[in-house]
């Protein structure tokens, strides 16, 4: 099969021939039909996600239909589509695991990083931790839905019943997650990086109901902001803009340093969290939820050998929604 791989932090991506994974007992095979090119990607290839395995295939937001299975497979069926995030495998025995916090297990694998992941024609998956795809997605579309659109879910979900969200970064999250909320009656505030007048049109097109620089103050206090932009320059900023009680929600699995500031702007019982990972159970209530709440995921394709251009894209903005790797 071709696939693409890094070899090292730091390097391009090498388009390469390799044997097609074998399915373990648990294992779904999968003909790759899709697969989102996501910021974390970035993170990998550039070191500050410190322990890959190498060679590694890169990509968690894969779709396809499988060809093979193991024995112990019930779930799936030949032929059938489905989608594999980035939670690949967890121990399902410690603490974390055995509280509905699978997302925290330490033991935990993860696609496209300790794992195999999508950047390829083939991937193999443990079936126990892939979903369903709902039926209204081709497979290009469906694939942001499985990181952008998960994480997104979960960053929503720790926002807690806010009304005016504030998202710092307008980039596949967002614009996933901006619509799940305008569907709950919520109000979407939406920040972008200074200037960046195409991005702040986007998000008006997707029903924010205000669009401004990350460094603007919106028109009223926020009862909650989520930050997808990996810029830890924004927390404070967020909570200068956040009312009392409300929370300040980290999306990103990697961010710069946070700056000092002064307590007075967290007092009043305001709060920061970060989100990490996803369990299944996010992954099973989003898949439900993406159709009902009609969530059109915007993309731009790539074949799998322009990977590197893809990622190239990505990293100074210049995606519009979420790159997507199509492999048929």
């Amino acid at each position: 099969m071709r696939a693409m791989v890094l070899e090292k932090p730091g390097a391009a991506l090498r388009l390469s021939e390799l044997p097609q994974p074998t399915c373990g007992a648990d294992d779904i095979l999968l003909r790759v039909h899709a697969c989102g090119v996501c910021r974390t990607d970035l993170h990998i290839l550039d070191g500050e996600l410190s322990e890959p395995k190498l060679p590694l295939i890169p990509g968690h937001e894969i779709v396809g239909s499988i060809v093979a299975k193991g024995s112990n497979v019930t779930r799936f069926n030949i032929g059938q589509r489905v989608g594999v995030p980035w939670l690949g495998r967890t121990c399902g025995h410690c603490r974390y695991c055995t509280s509905g916090r699978e997302n925290l297990c330490d033991e935990a694998r993860f696609t496209g990083y300790t794992l195999n992941g999508g950047y390829a024609e083939y991937a193999a998956a443990d079936q126990r931790y892939c979903f369903a795809i709902p039926e209204s997605y081709r497979d290009a579309e469906a694939a942001p839905l499985l990181c952008a659109g998960l994480i997104g879910y979960r960053a929503l979900s720790a926002a807690g019943d806010a009304q005016n969200i504030g998202i710092y970064g307008f980039g596949a999250a967002a614009h996933i997650i901006a619509q799940v909320a305008n569907w709950q009656g919520r109000k979407v505030y939406a920040f972008t990086r200074p200037g960046d007048a195409e991005g702040q049109q986007f998000a008006r097109e997707l029903g924010a109901a205000w669009v401004g620089d990350s460094n603007a103050p919106p028109p009223e206090p926020l009862d909650a902001a989520i930050l997808f932009a990996p810029v830890g320059a924004l927390i404070p900023e967020a909570l200068r803009h956040t009312a009392k009680g409300g929370t300040v929600v980290c999306a990103g699995i990697h961010m710069s340093d946070i700056p000092s500031f002064p307590y007075f702007i967290l007092w009043g019982e305001r709060k920061i969290c970060s989100i990490a990972n996803l369990t299944r159970r996010d992954g099973e209530e989003f898949m439900k939820i993406a159709p009902q709440a009609k969530v059109k995921t915007e993309i731009e394709t790539f074949k799998l050998e322009q990977a590197n251009d893809a990622l190239t894209r990505l990293r100074i903005g210049r995606i519009r929604g979420a790159a997507v790797l199509v492999m048929d």
